[in-house]
């Protein structure tokens, strides 16, 4: 691999942006403007850790052949584009279900039982000075959960939800097969179905503000919203204001549409708990991630296969496999 002239990020993983640096012979991706014609003509592959990739980046690599992207989420790379000329590009589901599931749970259950906000009353010494903490006014005893975006991280979540004894639900681009909870074929039909929403959908054109006033009035007053997605799916003013005159009664968050920045109106509503981005943020979970990152250019350049590429480019391993 040695060999492999290879873009590499600056940012993001450090243990996989080594890893990477020691098996490939790698320039740093920042500096992709200011090589030379002959240098960009050079570079084979991208691995991208977070970094935004589009044509204008594609178009100065003339025979880059695969972008290898860390994370599920692939939104900062124009796959489309990257289809067009040829390239692939991969991401890492599947190594990161569970620790999503599991972080989306531990948020419902933060945001309803109100679990942060107990913790600093304990930590402040309120508990001496002014006896127990309040009763939270919600549960989740008796919920109606819906789930946007039944991929595999959302039937993970729901797996862990039949333990609870709620009722699931869950609106998809189409219905799943050999997936047994209630389907609506959109996602008004679902919240008027349920008090509780998780929004699991990813970031694409189809689910850009999603999520708005008209969706969280369905929750009604009771209603909750849960977002372990993509901030984008959500217009995040009308839920900051639906948070604030008390037309949902809660919302988790671990995702916003322009992070690091989270609105401000977010940060203020008592009714919150807002996690920075951490859904996966393990060291075991983001070991295996980049496991994957690197596992996809070493197929790629020793077999011309990849082992999970994004849906847009999928089709073009057919021109590569032997006839």
């Amino acid at each position: 691999m040695k060999t492999v002239p290879l873009l590499v990020s600056s940012r993001g993983h450090a243990p996989t942006r080594e890893r990477i640096v020691d098996l490939f012979n790698t320039s740093n991706l920042d500096n992709l403007e200011k090589l030379t014609n002959d240098q960009r003509s050079c570079i084979r592959a991208i691995g991208c850790l977070f970094d935004a990739l589009g044509a204008k980046q594609f178009d100065l690599l003339p025979n880059l052949e695969i972008v290898s992207s860390f994370g599920v989420g692939y939104d900062q790379i124009d796959a489309a584009a990257a289809a067009e000329r040829g390239i692939i590009v991969t991401h890492t589901p599947g190594v990161l279900d569970d620790e999503v599931a599991d972080t989306a749970i531990g948020l419902l259950l933060c945001t309803l039982r109100e679990l942060p906000k107990a913790e600093d009353y304990l930590r402040r010494g309120d508990w001496v000075s002014n006896g127990p903490y309040p009763l939270s006014n919600l549960t989740l005893r008796g919920r109606k959960i819906g789930i946007f975006g039944m991929g595999r991280i959302g039937r993970a979540i729901a797996h862990r939800l039949e333990g609870f004894g709620v009722s699931i639900a869950y609106h998809n681009r189409s219905q799943v097969p050999d997936c047994n909870y209630q389907y609506f074929r959109s996602l008004s039909e679902l919240a008027t179905n349920v008090d509780t929403l998780i929004n699991v959908a990813p970031a694409t054109q189809q689910t850009t503000d999603a999520v708005d006033t008209d969706i969280l009035k369905l929750l009604g007053t009771n209603g909750v919203f849960i977002n372990i997605g993509r901030g984008t799916t959500v217009v995040e003013e009308e839920l900051a204001q639906a948070l604030h005159n008390g037309t949902i009664a809660a919302a988790g968050l671990d995702v916003y549409a322009k992070e690091p920045q989270v609105h401000n109106l977010l940060i203020s509503a008592p009714n919150t708990v807002l996690l920075p981005h951490i859904a996966s943020a393990s060291v075991h979970t983001r070991a295996a991630m980049g496991q994957l990152v690197i596992d996809n250019l070493v197929a790629w350049f020793t077999d011309q296969t990849a082992i999970t590429p994004v849906p847009e480019t999928r089709h073009l391993l057919d021109q590569h496999r032997p006839a």
